[in-house]
């Protein structure tokens, strides 16, 4: 039987290909909008086939902190395929995972030592979840399955990931009844930057108290709820949560896969709060959007508790755990961060989106706005209709990705004022003009 043959030589070729045949994250079959073709990626700036730029506002989704095709990262990935683009990481070892692993050692929190890489953020919050139950049944409390977390969350796709994410508003609520049932504190009210209310932790505070003996760990993306919500939460709670878990002998799993390098204007966001996880998750921007990877860092404890265990190891195993090319540009997207002058450039960043966000908060259906960071936040007071807003941003030249009633801004960190003022244009048409 001989294949069948698709002409796929030009860019209608492209689309109605895709319309037909691939699926889009989050989006039916075919995808409203219709996904817009890309020739190539340089800079801030995203290149169609039809000859439009579009200037990248959300990073291909937090991932590409320097831009596209960074030097850097391209002789990273050309160096390593030249002697090792894969091997599998059961029983043999190489350079790019020990050189990652020590770059990453030397900037994260002083209590995690033990890494395991993974291929993507919700598999790292999969393993993160498997490590704490491990971790108990080697302690010999396995009836200790459960999590606790808060309101507001997402923490990836998954199934494990999916019980953590909020049950009741978030985007897996279908899914009640087939996942596992967790433990679910109100949502941090208390808005970074604002005063502390002690009262804020009282939720979180009684129910880990009274299910502590069932409770494996607490999951939290630290400082910012993103994809539920783009919520900023007072530092004072993440202390506090840190408090109550070593009251509790609770792990704590902090979920750094979207604030991690720097997004907040700290490398990884507990650092407002001066805590360290016993198991922490990074992705997104590991590889500086290049390839998919991320890592889940365990402190000595938990590790050394899960491979006293006689009977079993620790029980996951990714095909392509430690790829060497994704290790490799890892690395260099890790050195090359390390290198810059980010921390100016997340600073000049949340001045520009201060500056120009913040008269939207005046505008007509406009409920707040919120900056931190490379992060730039307009909450809307109904849903945004991604349909009309895609295509009418993009008309403007830009590549913005609302969701729900969100529509936000990160872009790389190497972006420049005018393509920072065109970005914030943008919105500000939408909003004014009702652009859905």
């Amino acid at each position: 039987m001989q294949p069948r043959r698709f002409d796929i030589s030009c860019a209608d070729d492209i689309a109605a290909f895709d319309r037909d045949h691939l699926w889009h994250p989050y989006a039916a079959l075919p995808s409203q909008p219709a996904p817009l073709v890309v020739e190539s990626a340089q800079g801030a700036r995203i290149r169609l086939a039809d000859g439009r730029e579009l200037v990248d506002g959300v990073s291909s989704w937090w991932t590409a902190i320097h831009g596209y095709r960074h030097p850097a990262l391209m002789e990273a990935a050309r160096a390593q395929m030249e002697d090792l683009a894969h091997v599998m990481f059961g029983g043999l070892t190489h350079k790019p995972a020990a050189e990652l692993g020590a770059l990453l050692l030397g900037i994260l929190p002083e209590p995690l030592k033990a890494i395991f890489y993974c291929d993507s953020g919700s598999v790292a919050v999969e393993v993160a979840i498997k490590m704490a139950i491990q971790y108990w049944e080697a302690r010999g409390r396995p009836e200790r399955k459960r999590l606790i977390t808060v309101r507001g969350g997402y923490h990836g796709d998954t199934f494990m990931a999916m019980s953590v994410c909020d049950p009741i508003d978030g985007m897996h609520a279908r899914f009640r009844g087939a996942i596992p049932a967790q433990i679910f504190a109100d949502a941090p009210r208390c808005r970074f930057g604002g005063s502390w209310d002690e009262a804020d932790i009282s939720s979180f505070e009684s129910l880990a108290a009274r299910h502590s003996d069932t409770i494996a760990a607490a999951i939290l993306e630290p400082i910012v709820q993103a994809a539920g919500g783009m919520r900023f939460y007072h530092p004072r709670y993440l202390e506090r949560v840190r408090e109550v878990c070593d009251r509790c002998n609770i792990l704590l799993i902090l979920d750094e896969i979207a604030t991690g390098f720097g997004r907040t204007g700290r490398l990884f966001a507990c650092e407002h709060a001066g805590v360290a996880p016993d198991i922490m998750c990074v992705g997104k921007a590991l590889t500086g959007g290049f390839i998919g990877m991320a890592a889940v860092i365990a402190t000595r404890e938990v590790a050394d508790a899960i491979s006293s265990a006689k009977d079993t190891p620790f029980m996951h195993g990714p095909t392509f755990m430690a790829n060497p090319l994704a290790c490799a540009v890892a690395a260099a997207s890790v050195r090359l961060l390390l290198e810059s002058p980010w921390r100016e450039r997340v600073r000049r960043i949340e001045e520009i989106l201060r500056t120009g966000l913040t008269p939207c908060a005046s505008m007509p259906g406009v409920k707040e706005v919120r900056v931190l960071g490379d992060i730039g936040v307009v909450e809307c007071e109904r849903l945004v209709d991604r349909t009309k807003a895609i295509p009418f941003f993009a008309e403007r030249g830009a590549w913005i990705r609302p969701f729900d009633n969100i529509i936000y801004l990160m872009p790389p960190y190497i972006i420049d004022e005018e393509d920072m003022n065109l970005l914030i244009d943008a919105v500000t048409a939408a909003l004014r003009e009702g652009a859905w």
